[in-house]
């Protein structure tokens, strides 16, 4: 665990993760490799209904610079340069996309033993521009976030949250979507043994008043397979088979019933990622 606050965007990061993170509902193959020089290749496709999406992607690392090429089937060319620590605690990217030449972007991320800041400036003439601050310590982080279009003069999003972390359990609270609606997580590790996590979701609406709840428990069944499970109030369950076949290739399997769907409750994925 780091020794300054978590970034706003980790606030309630890991109960996060537990209850979505690696559920796959389509058919999806990764294959990665890397050479000494600091090369990293990975090719990803991906078949949703009877659509593929195939993304190619490269990674240098020189010293403290890391250029990553993302070039996707529709032949989109996604750039983005990385100097880390160009001074103490900062962390500079900048990135583009072509042919779309209004998506540059300058990021820049400051982390301090006491607080972080995370900004985002659009490379345009009227830049959209975002800025999310925190500030506490490892365990206690509060922060709020906030973006500004130019181009209309209007505030398009402002968020504000607190965290509590520990080895064993986090829990966070926060108010997004422009005060309108409340988000509580929490997750407690049980046995350090086998992994046995259980994580929950609670969200709030105050215009329509209503609510929403999502549970979910994690627990390796051996070294090499992690079994998740999760429910939410809507009636849908879900469940996540993760097998470690070699070191760094997975095979995933992921289910998810939805009574309230007659023609087709139950939805079934599958992810292969390969590392020779």
């Amino acid at each position: 665990m780091s020794k300054g606050p978590v970034p706003f965007v980790n606030i309630g990061k890991r109960a996060k993760d537990l209850l979505y993170k690696d559920y796959n509902f389509d058919q999806k193959f990764s294959l990665s490799t890397s050479s000494s020089s600091g090369l990293n290749l990975t090719a990803t496709g991906v078949k949703i209904n009877e659509d593929f999406i195939g993304v190619i992607r490269t990674q240098h690392k020189s010293g403290r610079t890391t250029v990553d090429v993302i070039i996707d089937s529709d032949s989109k060319v996604s750039t983005t340069v990385t100097v880390d620590e160009a001074l103490t605690g900062l962390k500079t990217s900048f990135a583009f996309k072509v042919p779309d030449h209004k998506s540059g972007k300058l990021d820049l991320q400051y982390a301090h033993n006491r607080f972080s800041l995370n900004s985002t400036i659009g490379l345009t003439s009227t830049p959209l521009v975002e800025l999310a601050a925190t500030v506490g310590t490892s365990e206690l982080t509060i922060g709020a976030e906030v973006g500004f279009d130019s181009t209309s003069a209007a505030v398009t999003k402002y968020n504000s949250g607190i965290g509590y972390n520990k080895s064993d359990f986090s829990a966070s609270l926060l108010l997004a979507d422009k005060g309108e609606t409340l988000k509580a997580s929490y997750i407690h590790l049980f046995n350090p043994t086998n992994g046995a996590t259980v994580a929950a979701e609670v969200t709030h609406k105050f215009k329509t008043k209503e609510n929403y709840f999502t549970v979910g428990s994690s627990h390796a069944l051996d070294p090499s397979t992690l079994l998740k499970t999760r429910f939410s109030n809507s009636g849908k369950v879900g469940l996540l088979c993760q097998h470690e076949w070699r070191p760094k290739s997975l095979v995933t399997l992921s289910a998810e019933y939805d009574p309230k769907v007659v023609s087709a409750p139950s939805r079934i994925g599958v992810a292969i990622s390969l590392k020779p």
